[in-house]
């Protein structure tokens, strides 16, 4: 043993950890490896609300900053820093595509969403939309592609305004972004 006391992790030390590194944009999480802390009552509904011990996060700039320290690692949810790693808890996607702008026409048409955190994200061959079903409901839930295997939920709003500018493509049915066909149902069954 060192010798060190362990210390609980805190959403109060992750945050003061985070602003005593000031990169420019995002934090560099995927150059940090610090090893696991434990776990944190901290978890991430699906429509995008953050929760610390049960209780919403309401301040937009603390879940901003937590965002922008959120890892994907085997299938698991960290909250890192360059000396803690804590385990959180997230119950879809950690995010929600809350709007998208759309530019251009068909093949050229560009798709910017943008996140309730604030982030934005281009839609093409790097931020792919993928389409789940639930397989009882049959009701579809949007993804797109945010950073390092982070995604978005597509929020039923802004999957409404995609599906306005979709067309169909050998036999699917979808929507172009930076010269790339997402498939979003087989054309058949619309």
């Amino acid at each position: 043993m060192s010798g060190q006391k362990p210390v609980k992790p805190s959403a109060d030390s992750l945050a003061a950890a985070v602003r005593t590194v000031k990169p420019r944009g995002l934090p560099p999480v995927h150059l940090w490896n610090p090893p696991l802390t434990g776990e944190m009552d901290m978890r991430i509904a699906r429509d995008g609300t953050w929760y610390h011990e049960g209780t919403p996060i309401n301040r937009p700039n603390m879940v901003r900053l937590f965002s922008s320290i959120l890892k994907l690692e085997d299938g698991q949810f960290f909250l890192v820093t360059p000396v803690e790693k804590v385990v959180i808890t997230v119950d879809d996607a950690p995010f929600v595509a809350v709007d998208c702008d759309v530019t251009g026409d068909g093949r050229d048409q560009v798709l910017t969403f943008t996140t309730n955190v604030g982030d934005t994200t281009i839609a093409g061959p790097e931020n792919r939309i993928r389409l789940e079903r639930d397989p009882e409901t049959s009701e579809p839930s949007p993804y797109v592609h945010v950073r390092a295997g982070l995604e978005a939920l597509i929020d039923r709003k802004t999957f409404y305004r995609l599906v306005d500018q979709g067309t169909e493509h050998q036999g699917w049915f979808g929507v172009w972004s930076s010269g790339q066909f997402f498939p979003l149902a087989p054309a058949d069954q619309l």
